[in-house]
């Protein structure tokens, strides 16, 4: 059984944990990417995500991520694997699911009266503006009372960052020391879901962190970081959806 979590938000949604699939190996086991792995399982671990949202497969619909700014409104959906570069969605169509995949990277589901959105948000993309610009897109749908809850991303703790990260991010303003804390020489650990949630706050949208790291909590989620540190040939992503 695939096994998810929620935050407060009205609509319908999942944090799905990497179980509860049937993908083998490194892919074990609901992976959700298309990336890598088998198609077949991918398609299979897509469709139970599916069931336990209530809609069709072929009604989750993704973006080909690309840690960048870029949102698109759903109007209508496409077929399974074409979503266009993006990297968050919005819509006010019942029936149709919003999905990102993750494995470090913040996943943010948003929700407000007849309109929700979902986004990916890795360093890069906060950076770059994707939430702002997704509650943005949302309100361009009429939206009012904004809600986003932040899911399973790495965890400061995990997070070790060097310089050049840390100044790419103060180069936006100064004040953001606040979401670095000093590790060993020349590097810091970076708070992503506090930067996050400070970049909706300040866009005016209401937020919450669930507190998951997908670094440390190994038996829940896939994690590239640690993939990347023990040497490991690929990882599988997790998927977290929303729906009105």
């Amino acid at each position: 059984m695939t096994e998810f979590f929620t935050g407060s938000l009205k609509a319908k949604h999942g944090f799905f944990t990497r179980n509860g699939g049937v993908s083998q190996g490194l892919y074990a086991s609901l992976n959700c990417s298309f990336s890598s792995d088998n198609p077949d399982h991918v398609r299979e671990n897509r469709a139970r995500v599916a069931a336990a949202m209530g809609v069709k497969r072929e009604h989750l619909l993704g973006v080909k991520q690309v840690h960048g700014d870029g949102v698109v409104t759903v109007r209508a959906p496409w077929a399974e694997g074409a979503g266009p570069a993006a990297d968050a969605l919005v819509t006010n169509l019942p029936g149709l699911a919003l999905g990102v995949i993750t494995a470090d990277c913040a996943p943010v589901l948003f929700c407000a009266e007849g309109v929700v959105g979902a986004a990916h948000a890795g360093w890069r993309g906060a950076l770059a503006g994707v939430l702002e610009a997704t509650a943005a897109a949302m309100r361009e749908l009429g939206a009012r009372d904004i809600h986003a809850v932040i899911g399973p991303c790495i965890g400061q703790a995990s997070y070790e960052v060097g310089a050049d990260m840390r100044d790419a991010v103060l180069a936006r303003h100064t004040t953001d020391t606040q979401f670095f804390e000093a590790g060993r020489p020349g590097h810091w650990h970076f708070d992503l879901p506090g930067y996050c949630a400070a970049r909706l706050h300040a866009a005016g949208v209401k937020a919450e962190a669930l507190g998951l790291d997908t670094y440390a909590q190994e038996q829940e989620f896939f994690s590239y970081r640690r993939k990347t540190l023990r040497g490991e040939a690929a990882t599988g992503h997790q998927i977290s959806v929303i729906r009105l």
